[in-house]
């Protein structure tokens, strides 16, 4: 029984990761179409998004047939309860990715409106938490997750900059408020991309030291 569920964990943890790179890849391809104005590789990613709710379903899948079969206790039983969670925030961030990729075809016909500058830091920064948390899960590693949390508060802070930049101009240049709108939509995506990211590392905590620490400041 015991090399059984080994077995089962090493490849829930196989599927997992391969979830998380498409969602990775997914969330870079729509970042540089957002930035370039790349209406294709946005279509890309929006049809790339079957195949993360595909594997998604998998995963889950797999989650409950190790709890029907197996029983998982212990160390066993945090990882499979964490991989669930952790399936759901990265389906969602796909879902983000798709989000934002959608906004490239509306904004590549509206190349006199600018992006904010801090939108590429900001989604930099979300992009990092985001190989981070993944990188946590792979290593188990609850320093990188506590390092995770405590880099959301930079990508927050750069989504306020950037509301109260499209809010000024809005008033100043109120032709493009639509336009503008969606600029404040899509860095309302990477803030949340950089929140699933935060939830995993969450996840991470969980799993490897078997406190739930969500809802909880970091503590320095």
């Amino acid at each position: 029984m015991t090399r059984h569920i080994e077995r089962q964990i090493e490849s829930l943890k196989e599927r997992i990761l391969r979830v998380g790179t498409l969602v990775e890849e997914a969330i870079s391809k729509a970042i540089t179409a957002l930035i370039n104005r790349d209406v294709t590789l946005a279509q890309r990613v929006m049809a790339n998004d079957e195949e993360i709710d595909r594997m998604e379903v998998e995963v889950e899948e797999e989650c409950l047939k190790i709890f029907a079969l197996y029983q998982p206790v212990a160390a066993d039983l945090r990882f499979v309860v964490a991989v669930l969670k952790i399936n759901n925030d990265l389906e969602r961030m796909g879902d983000l990715a798709k989000n934002i990729a959608k906004r490239v075809a509306q904004l590549a016909d509206h190349q006199q409106v600018e992006l904010p500058p801090e939108i590429r830091l900001m989604a930099m920064q979300a992009q990092e938490m985001v190989k981070q948390c993944l990188d946590a899960v792979v290593h188990g590693d609850p320093l990188l997750a506590r390092q995770v949390r405590e880099e959301d508060d930079a990508v927050d802070e750069g989504r306020q900059r950037i509301h109260k930049r499209v809010m000024q101009g809005i008033r100043q240049d109120p032709e493009n408020a639509e336009t503008l709108l969606r600029i404040n939509s899509v860095s309302k995506h990477i803030e949340r991309i950089a929140d699933m990211a935060t939830n995993i590392a969450e996840d991470v905590l969980y799993m490897v030291e078997g406190e739930i620490v969500r809802h909880r400041a970091e503590t320095t």
